[in-house]
């Protein structure tokens, strides 16, 4: 029998302690995968094109509250600053959802498109967009969720504006990390509710990279001590505001994922010291035959890494090809678009597999080696 043979059979000496070591691995490693998929759907920046030149400006006091209007002219001033729209929030409900799971955003049409440069839309679309007020540009992802299509009608009602939209569905875009929501003119918004006096937010596209540090700079001081003071910050930025809001989620999910890999630990290596014990006399019987402390560790180390990276390989691997031919936008309801794991993610599982098959094997390995013949042999199987 070969070394590698020898170790294969101790391992599965046992079918169903194995089995249920190896399938713990297996739980334990794609949960911890899970969890750090969602904290990276929740917290990766932007990564488009556009992304390190858009900032976003909201009042200094909260995101819920409105800035005045007078405020553009003021803002289109200041040097670096290639284009700004205004960009609020409707928050309407589409059909009869009790929770519609994209955003609608009113904005200045001719000045999105400078702002927002990946997002695409067909010429001949946006120019329909352009000249219709009540028209408006939605996400692929969107039309293909509701199965609607470009000129179709599509009403909005109103949950925190008292007015309903009724719109013309005049293009779709595409090209941006969330093709999901539904763009609109402000204009016709202001109309509706009487006057154009305020906006949710203004975003700003930044000339280039080397201006938008101090873009932002001046921002914040322009409106400094006035009654709707700023703050002005990157599109990546703004977002980890968002994920803020929830509390703090990378210590919540970091907290989780160190008690799944501590629990995990534990429940190895009490399975491979409780495997270990029961082969004593076999382990005092090579010590006998000349076996050195060096290579009995060897094979213990061996029959702990094989199981924990065969743990891996079901966990992380099950995981990987799981989210990677599910549709998890519509599994979710449009809570998350992308849910990617990553071969970075994958590493961290086999590398913590890796770490746990070693710290497993020290235990038993410590206590054959203290362990002597004699004493070995008068131990039962």
């Amino acid at each position: 029998m070969t070394l590698s043979g020898f170790v294969i059979r101790n391992a599965f000496r046992n079918k169903r302690r194995a089995l249920l070591s190896t399938l713990s691995v297996a739980a334990s490693l794609f949960l911890l995968v899970t969890l750090q998929t969602f904290l990276r759907e929740l917290t990766v920046p932007p990564e488009d094109v556009g992304a390190s030149l858009r900032i976003a400006v909201r009042n200094k006091v909260s995101l819920g509250m409105p800035l005045p209007a007078r405020q553009r002219p003021l803002i289109e001033k200041i040097p670096g600053i290639a284009a700004v729209t205004p960009f609020t929030y409707f928050g309407g409900r589409f059909r009869d959802e009790e929770f519609t799971r994209f955003a609608q955003f009113a904005v200045d049409p001719q000045v999105f498109t400078n702002v927002f440069v990946d997002a695409y839309c067909p010429p001949e679309q946006l120019a329909e967009w352009f000249k219709d007020r009540n028209s408006c540009i939605v996400g692929q992802d969107t039309l293909k969720r509701y199965g609607i299509k470009v000129g179709d009608k599509m009403r909005l009602t109103g949950t925190f504006y008292p007015v309903d939209l009724d719109l013309k569905i005049a293009g779709a875009y595409s090209g941006t990390p969330d093709d999901r929501s539904v763009f609109f003119h402000h204009k016709n918004l202001d109309e509706m509710l009487g006057g154009g006096q305020t906006v949710g937010t203004w975003w700003v596209r930044a000339a280039s990279a080397e201006v938008a540090p101090q873009v932002i700079s001046t921002l914040n001081a322009t409106f400094a001590n006035t009654a709707a003071e700023v703050r002005a910050e990157t599109e990546s930025a703004f977002q980890l505001g968002f994920v803020s809001m929830w509390g703090n989620v990378r210590l919540l999910i970091g907290s989780i994922s160190s008690v799944v890999v501590f629990t995990l630990l534990l429940v190895a290596v009490s399975t491979m010291s409780m495997a270990i014990r029961e082969r004593f006399r076999e382990l005092a019987i090579l010590k006998a035959l000349g076996y050195r402390r060096r290579e009995l560790f060897g094979f213990i180390l061996a029959e702990s890494f094989g199981l924990a990276m065969v743990g891996a390989l079901l966990g992380a691997g099950g995981a990987y090809a799981l989210f990677s031919s599910i549709d998890i936008q519509k599994l979710s309801g449009g809570m998350f678009v992308f849910f990617e794991v990553t071969p970075r993610l994958v590493a961290m599982a086999f590398t913590v597999a890796a770490a746990l098959g070693i710290v497993a094997a020290i235990p038993p390995a410590i206590a054959v080696a203290r362990t002597s013949v004699v004493d070995g042999l008068k131990t039962l199987d």
